[in-house]
């Protein structure tokens, strides 16, 4: 039996597990092949070169999807830009298409998940009800949840230092940021970074957490759309193979060590430190897009969780997400059996 929470009631999906929105790899293949494994797909909209383009993109994940009852969203993260992006116009088109999860990351997000909340495709009459739209907002800190749950959305995701991408400036780590969270969040959350295995979910839920966000997870399994010499490197690696970039420009993040990242972090660390346009060259995400094509690990910044320490193998993300659940079950039961009366206690101490 699967494990049921508020995540799973409220989304409807069979497993409390979120397939993190991430750039080149939140395509069709690997958002349908989560969805149609019971647990929540994620599309990454700035994937996509347009709103038209993840119109098709998510009609061809229904596709894939087929008659099954998969669900998947639409990641639409706000990022710091001179010519930003059309968000509005990436929310449009995913609503327009009948899409009605989104997961949201960034600052000042507030205008998109109003946005998102309350627009009308074409054909509704001002009378007509609104589409009930949810909204899962990422976090990495537990004041910035707060703002998030004052916005009206619906799930928060809390991301700990041990996360992928970019954990935030102060380094705070999972256990002390979820169980912060369950003291002072009134909507449900779900936990992020460092989770990629059934012993992962039972913490995260202890912790108070509605289930797992997995990005770095997902990465490396037989949909996902990445070489396969990337997912073969991060089968190798540990939990010190990552890096953290950016820290002197304070928008750390966090990305495979390899021999672009070590020398980003060899140039903020000279004398004088280095300005963005320093890095440009090395960080353009063109190249960070040719790890994921050719299998060159060496030839662009690209990101992963400490989690690769936990991965060992490259499973389909049914049987992944299937394990996952049955391990976090067993987990669960097992725990149960450390709980003894009274009574038991006095024939322990009794035979000691």
């Amino acid at each position: 039996m699967p494990i049921a929470t508020e995540l799973t009631r409220i989304l409807g999906i069979k497993y409390p597990i979120v397939q993190g929105g991430m750039q080149w790899v939140g395509t069709p293949p690997l958002a349908a092949a989560v969805a149609s494994a019971g647990a929540l797909g994620m599309l990454t909209a700035l994937t996509q070169p347009s709103p038209d383009a993840l119109r098709e993109a998510i009609r061809e994940t229904r596709k894939r999807i087929g008659s099954g009852q998969g669900k998947f969203g639409v990641n639409i993260t706000l990022l710091p830009s001179i010519n930003p992006p059309d968000y509005a116009g990436y929310a449009r088109a995913a609503l327009e298409e009948g899409v009605d999860i989104f997961e949201t990351a960034g600052n000042n997000p507030k205008p998109l998940i109003e946005f998102i909340k309350t627009y009308r495709p074409p054909g509704h009459l001002a009378s007509d009800a609104v589409p009930k739209r949810f909204v899962i907002h990422k976090c990495v800190t537990v004041k910035h949840a707060l703002s998030g749950q004052k916005m009206g959305v619906d799930v928060l995701s809390i991301d700990g230092f041990e996360c992928a991408g970019h954990p935030g400036e102060d380094d705070i780590g999972g256990i002390v940021l979820l169980a912060r969270a369950a003291k002072e969040l009134s909507i449900p959350y779900i936990a992020s970074g460092g989770f990629a295995d059934g012993r992962g979910l039972a913490a995260a839920l202890s912790l108070g957490a509605a289930g797992v966000n997995m990005g770095t997870r997902f990465m490396c399994t037989v949909e996902s759309p990445i070489h396969q010499k990337i997912k073969e490197k991060i089968v190798e690696s540990t939990e010190k193979d990552t890096i953290h970039i950016f820290r002197t420009l304070r928008n750390t993040a966090r990305v495979y060590r390899n021999a672009v990242s070590t020398e980003v972090v060899r140039l903020e660390r000279r004398p004088g430190g280095a300005k963005f346009e320093d890095l440009r060259e090395l960080v353009a995400g063109a190249r960070g897009k040719k790890v994921y094509e050719t299998g060159d690990h060496d030839a662009g910044i690209w990101s992963a969780g400490i989690a690769v320490g936990l991965i060992d193998d490259i499973p389909t993300c049914k049987d992944l997400v299937l394990k996952i659940d049955k391990d976090a079950s067993d987990i669960i039961k097992g725990m149960n059996r450390l709980i003894i009366d009274e009574g038991e206690y006095d024939t322990v101490r009794a035979k000691l």
